[in-house]
């Protein structure tokens, strides 16, 4: 396949943001309450079809969708277990594990979904996108790694009780300043976090300003570090003023709401479909961990210092109906080239990515916050650059696999 000739990396200064939320986030809540489900049936009955969406609200959780098992999941013991795991364990959040409503609302999958997928064909139309790039140790744009880090940072935080006002819901934004192409430092960083009303000073309406800078001692310095910050660099911490009213109890949350803060942070392209509650005969979620192994190894191989991969498929068939790669002007050697070479070393059939991705395994809800990519947790299979190698051999010899060796170990 010949592709577009690739535009060249953006030349000049130019800044670029991305977002985060932490586990507690209302969307979170109900990402981590689907790949609970998923990851109950996959332990008992791992050929199970699972399709699970969850809608929390004031005071309620419903969860519905397609199951089709041979195992009995108990959704309302484990939706209050999910809870009560994130922190929504006491009435000052004004959500409890305990005392919510749970409604089951599952039915089975429709056996015309079902007839072209038990021939190992793909559980729905779509197109997805994977990408990878040398900006982080983790091939990932520094943007939406840094925002991810700062919600783990608040995280861990409340949870070890470090600073015992935070509450579960919280989000975080940074904004990351570049020239010709490369990070130079952090612009502006947002964070806004759930907290009682301990730290509020007196006119009620405002955290005091020692809450605002013990924030930005304890969660953003040491995410950041001193090389990306600089004396210009803006510290936007809860800027409505307070954040005592977090959770469902504020705002809705719904399965699959935040694509871009599970993906690159709007860096790459997004199909359009979600990820959490699917098992992994649906391509919008499987077909994406593939794409992002391709991509992350095509870059850790050397042969490209930037990679996207567009995977499309057509529902009840097996081979994907389109392959695109784009090495953003990065590559050493051509696009079609790099794709003859990774249709050698990936299989790219539901039924083979499931096999070489090992996703049938209750993984999943270890996903659902903090992003799916850029991660080396224990059953995180496609972010191992185990195929660079084999890629690097095939694609590149002589002064050109030196070259790539050296980008490698950069």
């Amino acid at each position: 396949m010949n592709n577009p000739v690739p535009q060249p990396r953006r030349l000049g200064r130019y800044f670029f943001t991305s977002e985060s939320v932490t586990e507690g986030h209302p969307d979170k809540v109900c990402d981590q309450i689907s790949d609970g489900v998923l990851d109950a049936v996959f332990a008992d009955d791992p050929m199970g079809r699972v399709a699970c969406e969850t809608f929390v609200t004031r005071g309620m959780v419903i969860v519905g969708g397609e199951i089709t098992t041979k195992t009995f999941v108990d959704v309302d013991q484990l939706a209050r277990k999910v809870l009560d795991d994130i922190g929504y364990n006491h009435h000052k959040y004004g959500f409890e594990a305990a005392t919510c409503a749970v409604i089951n609302a599952i039915g089975r999958q429709s056996p015309d979904i079902a007839q072209g997928v038990d021939t190992g064909g793909a559980g729905d139309q779509g197109i997805m996108f994977g990408y990878a790039c040398r900006e982080t140790p983790e091939l990932m744009p520094l943007p939406i790694m840094l925002a991810h880090k700062l919600c783990r940072k608040l995280s861990e935080t409340r949870r070890a009780k470090v600073l015992d006002y935070l509450g579960p819901d919280g989000k975080s934004q940074v904004t990351v300043e570049y020239l010709d192409g490369r990070p130079l430092r952090v612009e502006t960083v947002v964070v806004s976090t759930q907290h009682t009303e301990d730290i509020l000073d007196r006119s009620g309406h405002h955290i005091t300003e020692a809450a605002r800078q013990e924030l930005i001692d304890t969660i953003i310095r040491p995410v950041l570090g001193k090389r990306l910050i600089d004396n210009k660099t803006r510290f936007l911490i809860n800027p409505t003023g307070k954040f005592v009213v977090g959770g469902p109890v504020s705002d809705t949350g719904v399965t699959g709401r935040k694509i871009i803060v599970d993906t690159y942070g709007g860096r790459a392209p997004h199909g359009g479909g979600a990820f959490s509650g699917k098992d992994p005969t649906k391509v919008d979620r499987s077909a994406c961990y593939m794409a992002r192994y391709i991509a992350k190894n095509v870059v850790a191989s050397g042969a490209a210092t930037e990679c996207t991969v567009q995977l499309a498929y057509a529902i009840g068939v097996a081979e994907p109906v389109g392959v695109y790669f784009d090495t953003h002007g990065t590559g050493l050697v051509a696009e079609d080239k790099i794709e003859a070479a990774v249709r050698r070393n990936f299989q790219m059939t539901p039924r083979g990515i499931i096999n070489q991705l090992k996703l049938r395994r209750p993984i999943y809800r270890s996903t659902a916050a903090f992003g799916h990519f850029g991660r080396e947790d224990a059953g995180f299979e496609w972010e191992k650059t185990d195929k660079a190698a084999p890629l690097r051999d095939e694609l590149l010899g002589g002064s050109k696999a030196r070259k790539a060796r050296a980008l490698a170990a950069a």
